[in-house]
């Protein structure tokens, strides 16, 4: 096209504006903006959160390590961060992140995703693709992958599960566990073969030995069995042991690491892997509806939970060592023992009264709990910490004058994640 047809394109709608320059230059007086979209139901004002009641409340709340709540630096990093499309592969927040990742476990590439149940299924969903079926994928009984993930294994990689009882009671073990349940891949069409081996560390608070983990991947490679690890605490393995997260992820081919658990970011974990795996698991969630488009404020977030509070995960294990020790020379039982991380499990029946209405006194304070089981975050409160260990005092007291406890008003356990 000449320059001459082409200065005769007439220029496309500007948008509305109320600028005084555009009156000023054509003498007409443009249209008022459009006003702003009023939602059913919606006040035509918006409230303003009380974030700082928030974080109070959060400070009580020992229901999981993901009720942290977003801090001020990672909303300066989210403004900061780059805008471009992730589904594309266009965002450098984003690219930069899962290479920082990558590198600090030791894998080849990472791909960033909106939980930690996305990463473990799509890793499985991966692995899976490259053999035929039927496939079984073994674990432990308590796995997360297993007890709370909505039986997805099944639905989207149509594979069973092997949910193996450690013998030990903490673990799985190579001669105990694992070799005696793994199915052989030998042709016979009755049998459902074992693929993957999938482990997690931590599990309940407790951490994997690590030479155990060894073996089983040197058995399992040498079978031909895939290894992944669900490590959405793997930051705190890390944090108590010394052990770098390199040499944690090294015994895996593929590892999911949760960002919104001990370390605190609003959303997502990451899949960390070979990059032929990466490319492929990418395709998957795409195909699961897991592409997210401009997703770098999120990741930049993510990066400050990593900077800013992996180092303050052994304060957090202090804490639950403290708890813990206050508690049993209550008389309180520990049936897992002395917590290695941030968890701990208690039973308060020798004291004469049950989890459950320990559960529900202490909500009458606010202080949230799902006993048997409490965790300890990086926003958690000393005082609080102090007056669980006051109401168990508290309670016990009355067991011993009155033989039974005032009971607090109805309480409802609604999981545990």
């Amino acid at each position: 096209m000449s320059s001459s047809s082409s200065s005769r394109i007439a220029n496309p709608p500007s948008p509305p504006s109320s600028s005084a320059t555009t009156t000023a230059t054509t003498g007409v007086q443009p249209p008022p903006p459009p006003a702003r979209f009023q939602l059913p139901n919606s006040s035509s004002s918006t409230s303003t959160p009380d974030n700082a009641e928030m974080l109070r409340s959060v400070g009580r709340d020992f229901r999981s390590d993901t009720v942290t709540i977003p801090t001020d630096r990672m909303f300066t990093e989210m403004a900061l961060a780059s805008r471009g499309d992730d589904v594309f592969q266009e965002d450098t927040t984003t690219a930069d992140f899962e290479a920082s990742i990558a590198a600090l476990t030791g894998k080849e590439s990472g791909l960033y995703v909106v939980s930690g149940t996305a990463s473990n299924q799509l890793a499985l969903r991966t692995h899976l693709a490259k053999c035929m079926p039927p496939s079984s994928v073994l674990m432990d009984s308590r796995a997360h992958i297993h007890a709370h993930e909505a039986g997805a294994l099944a639905m989207i990689s149509q594979a069973t599960t092997l949910a193996i009882k450690p013998a030990n009671g903490r673990h799985l073990t190579w001669e105990e566990d694992v070799a005696p349940n793994l199915v052989p891949d030998t042709g016979d069409i009755h049998l459902c073969p074992t693929r993957v081996v999938a482990l997690e560390n931590t599990l309940w608070g407790t951490i994997f030995p690590h030479e155990e983990l060894e073996k089983i991947s040197r058995e399992c490679r040498s079978r031909g069995i895939l290894m992944h690890l669900d490590g959405a605490r793997l930051w705190n393995v890390s944090a108590k042991t010394g052990k770098s997260m390199r040499e944690l992820c090294e015994p895996f081919d593929t590892v999911s690491l949760c960002l919104s658990k001990g370390l605190g970011a609003p959303v997502g974990s990451i899949l960390v892997g070979p990059n032929s795996f990466t490319r492929s698991a990418r395709h998957f969630r795409k195909l699961l509806g897991g592409g997210v488009r401009q997703i770098g404020p999120l990741v930049a977030a993510a990066r400050v939970a990593v900077e800013d509070h992996f180092p303050k995960l052994p304060h957090t294990h202090s804490l639950a060592s403290w708890l813990a020790s206050q508690l049993s020379s209550l008389g309180v039982k520990l049936p897992n023992g002395e917590p290695e991380t941030n968890m701990l499990f208690v039973d308060v029946q020798p004291l004469g009264f049950t989890n459950d209405q320990l559960n529900a006194r202490l909500a009458e304070e606010g202080i949230k709990t799902w006993a048997p089981r409490i965790v300890v975050h990086h926003q958690i409160e000393a005082s609080a910490v102090k007056r669980v260990v006051e109401v168990v005092v508290e309670m016990k007291g009355e067991v011993e004058r009155e033989g039974k406890i005032r009971e607090a008003g109805p309480y409802k356990k609604k999981g545990m994640y």
